[in-house]
């Protein structure tokens, strides 16, 4: 598996910014290649995306949840990978935004341009799509504030 860290400081109070980043079905609008995420249920989301030209979907479980703190995820079928999202109070009007990602690259094309830092590159223009949808907005456009407990070992 590999994996990537990235972060973005965005001007909004951390509970907009959470509240934001839990309305999975508006990724979409700021996320490269993601065409669709619906939202099955508080813990289940389906996700259709593009990839280097290839489509796929898969099913992700949140594995846990803490309001304005975090929201971790993993694969359930298909491409397998996982992460979080972690939430940082700077000030009152301003949030750290952090996402750490792992994941496994299936075929050529998908090694080549991990190998060539494009995930790196994708997950930054990401957050940095957030930072712009989410201070454009100046609000949230929803909110899930239910706590999904971690899983015991």
């Amino acid at each position: 598996m590999s994996g990537v860290t990235k972060s973005v400081d965005v001007a909004v109070p951390i509970r907009t910014a959470y509240d934001q980043w839990t309305q999975f079905e508006d990724f979409p609008e700021f996320m490269e290649g993601v065409e669709e995420v619906r939202q099955v249920s508080d813990t289940m989301t389906h996700w259709k995306v593009e990839i280097g030209g290839v489509n796929r979907e898969f099913d992700a479980k949140i594995t846990e949840q803490l309001p304005d703190e975090r929201v971790a995820w993993t694969s359930t079928d298909g491409t397998r990978q996982a992460g979080v999202v972690t939430f940082h109070r700077l000030d009152e009007n301003h949030t750290r935004v952090t996402a750490q990602m792992e994941f496994e690259p299936h075929g050529v094309a998908e090694k080549a341009g991990e190998k060539l830092g494009m995930v790196d590159r994708r997950i930054s223009g990401d957050l940095n799509r957030f930072k712009e949808f989410i201070e454009r907005r100046g609000t949230e456009s929803g909110a899930w504030r239910g706590t999904v407990a971690r899983p015991q070992p």
